[in-house]
């Protein structure tokens, strides 16, 4: 008898434990939702146009994504001697209301970093991606080139384009985690591919691009679709051209009335684009 009191008191409770274990799964689903909808949209970073369109566009996509502040792209350019410095080439803000943080200076976005210079540099020289959870109580606040309100995270992350890191991402905002630096990760991938195909594209348009490209590829030993910042690229083509004109037989007079007429060319578009 005293079993079966027992047995009569413990069934009643087999019900409840399964309904109240139910709800756990609702969670798992909304995280499973909520990851599909970032996938999704991933998508939008292998959108056409120009690489200064993509970029800003990507900027934003990646703020929202990861429900930042702000986010700013920094891509490596040629510097004063020959080691490259990145400079910001697209930035987005979000931030709104009266808790928004104060908007950067031009001035910043106008300066470059070396490799090892402040945070991001760090991440250039480092390759690999960082997560600071509160700035502003973090070893990094001395690196960091603008204060930022107390409790406010930054993360910083590599474009990688075949094995060469060619930039980096910055976001800012109120509080970051572990699996927000990963799939800032998966982004900068993206962003890597988006300026690569770009590149591949416009060189599509002129065949003596791919020619003096090709050679210097060749020359270093590389791969012929290896990826050139916007001013190196631009001087290669420069010694090309000179050395096309010298083959051709031209004398120092007529290359110097080329680069005239070059230098003609580009007054010409910018007083259109005025």
């Amino acid at each position: 008898m005293e079993a079966e009191r027992e047995a009569e008191r413990e069934a009643p409770a087999r019900p409840q434990d399964q309904t109240a274990a139910a709800p756990a799964a609702v969670p798992a689903e909304a995280a499973a939702d909520q990851g599909l909808v970032r996938l999704h949209d991933l998508q939008q970073f292998l959108s056409s146009g120009s690489l200064e369109d993509n970029l800003d566009g990507q900027a934003t996509q990646t703020a929202r994504m990861l429900g930042a502040d702000s986010c700013s792209i920094m891509l490596l350019s040629s510097g004063s001697g020959e080691a490259p410095r990145l400079r910001v080439h697209a930035r987005a803000n979000l931030a709104q209301g009266k808790d928004a943080p104060e908007a950067v200076p031009d001035a910043v976005f106008a300066s470059s970093i070396g490799r090892g210079e402040g945070i991001c540099g760090q991440v250039l020289a480092s390759g690999r991606a960082l997560l600071v959870e509160d700035i502003g109580s973090s070893p990094y606040a001395l690196l960091a080139r603008r204060p930022l309100a107390p409790g406010r995270s930054l993360m910083s992350g590599p474009i990688p384009i075949d094995g060469r890191i060619v930039g980096v991402v910055n976001v800012s905002g109120m509080s970051f985690r572990q699996a927000d630096l990963l799939l800032l990760e998966v982004i900068c991938q993206f962003i890597g591919k988006t300026i690569q195909v770009s590149q591949l594209q416009r060189l599509l348009d002129s065949r003596f691009a791919q020619l003096a490209l090709a050679r210097e590829a060749e020359a270093e030993g590389a791969a012929r679709t290896v990826y050139r910042n916007p001013e190196e690229a631009a001087r290669i083509l420069a010694r090309s051209f000179y050395r096309e004109l010298t083959r051709a037989g031209f004398d120092v007079p007529q290359i110097v009335r080329a680069a005239s007429e070059l230098i003609g060319q580009l007054n010409n578009k910018l007083h259109q684009e005025k």
